[in-house]
């Protein structure tokens, strides 16, 4: 009855890997292979210890023709890991890399294997569709059910040519609309505003990015053109958003945008003290002025510039907001300032209904406070079943 805690990558920063009552922590990184890629059903099969970097290097040297949705994490970031919390990434328009899971091998407690998807009743992993959907057993769970060993994922084509647009936010109470707008035309692979105060900057920054790609240089001319043009005189009072060429801004912020991933830590990190922390928020898309504001709110209260981050998920669907605070681990009442604006944040984010994303222990028992009491009666049966005795990451999810 030794508590197991599974960790691969171990950087989604809110402690999901700590094994909070002991026993013992399983590093998977050695279960590192590519086990297949299916080129022509667009699918990759990887255990659960391949990197984020392992798998875009792979792809670009042997199948260059297919792609998977890279998350702004690290290249050493699992695979596994970040797809099974719900993570997203320069693929947005395709939803969350949850919701590109065809199948799973699932190690159980008491050490049964299941295979899910269609694996279960063929040697194909190309779906989980029309069968019973078992897998979401193991998603957002954060291995409270059960160890992630196998996990075939979505690929999509990689197009030749790929560049960006990007517009200044001149008020945040038009993101909806301009999300909702660009969404609406299908051009687009992801859409990400920023904002942020740079050093000897008098104010904050928002920045709305489009990032297109295409066959051919009249494709993506195309496309960069009706990108545009659908923003003039947005908004009611003039325009809103503003279309900024790239010439105009620093060569070295546009070739950070480019970067895929993006490093988010450098934007973070401008107090230079060494570390950052963040709440991600999934929100409805009508919900991020809202959430804006009140965000300002909080980023005063603890002595913070807003420092924001917005990916669009699906077609407009939702959002995944970040709220993110710097801090100097040094300095304990950086960390305390830090500490404290993280949980007035995940209050923020239940108050108006979003729902907090790879919540640590705190923000856990926050939703749980919140959910609803016969859908965490049944939360707490299903992991009675798959794990009685309780040795799977024990402390997450527990009320």
């Amino acid at each position: 009855k030794i508590p197991v805690v599974p960790i691969s990558g171990g950087l989604t920063l809110s402690g999901l890997a700590v094994p909070v009552k002991g026993g013992i922590v399983m590093d998977m990184r050695r279960m590192d292979r590519i086990v297949e890629v299916n080129e022509m059903s667009r699918y990759v099969v990887v255990e659960s210890g391949v990197s984020q970097g392992k798998l875009l290097s792979f792809l670009k040297e042997n199948y260059p023709m297919l792609r998977h949705s890279m998350p702004d994490a690290p290249p050493a970031a699992s695979v596994v890991g970040n797809t099974l919390i719900y993570g997203s990434g320069h693929l947005s328009k395709h939803g969350a890399h949850s919701e590109m899971i065809n199948g799973l091998e699932v190690v159980l407690g008491d050490g049964e294997i299941l295979r899910l998807g269609s694996l279960a009743v063929s040697p194909y992993w190309f779906g989980r569709a029309p069968l019973p959907d078992l897998v979401s057993l193991f998603v957002n769970w954060f291995g409270t059910t059960g160890i992630v060993t196998r996990l075939s994922l979505k690929l999509y084509p990689a197009h030749p040519l790929r560049d960006m647009l990007i517009f200044l936010v001149q008020d945040p109470g038009t993101i909806p609309e301009a999300v909702s707008r660009i969404t609406a035309t299908d051009l687009m692979e992801d859409v990400l505003i920023v904002a942020s105060r740079p050093p000897k900057s008098p104010s904050v920054i928002s920045l709305l990015t489009v990032y297109l790609t295409a066959e051919t240089p009249e494709e993506l001319d195309f496309k960069k053109e009706l990108s545009v043009d659908m923003f003039k005189d947005f908004g009611k009072e003039g325009s809103k958003i503003v279309f900024t060429p790239k010439e105009m801004l620093p060569q070295k912020l546009v070739h950070g945008f480019m970067e895929e991933p993006q490093y988010a830590a450098a934007t973070a990190d401008f107090k230079k003290g060494g570390g950052f922390e963040y709440v991600g928020v999934v929100l409805p898309l009508s919900m991020v002025p809202v959430a804006w504001k009140k965000g300002e709110d909080i980023a005063k209260k603890h002595g913070f510039d807003p420092l924001y981050t917005v990916r669009n998920v699906g077609l407009g669907h939702s959002v995944v907001f970040a709220f993110a605070y710097p801090f100097n681990r040094a300095d304990e009442k950086s960390l305390k300032r830090s500490r404290d604006a993280l949980a007035d944040t995940n209050d923020m984010a239940l108050e108006i209904g979003g729902t907090p994303w790879k919540s640590e222990l705190e923000g856990q028992a926050r939703i749980m406070a919140r959910m609803d009491p016969m859908v965490l009666s049944v939360m707490h049966g299903i992991k009675k079943v798959m794990d009685p005795e309780g040795i799977m990451n024990p402390g997450n999810w527990e009320h």
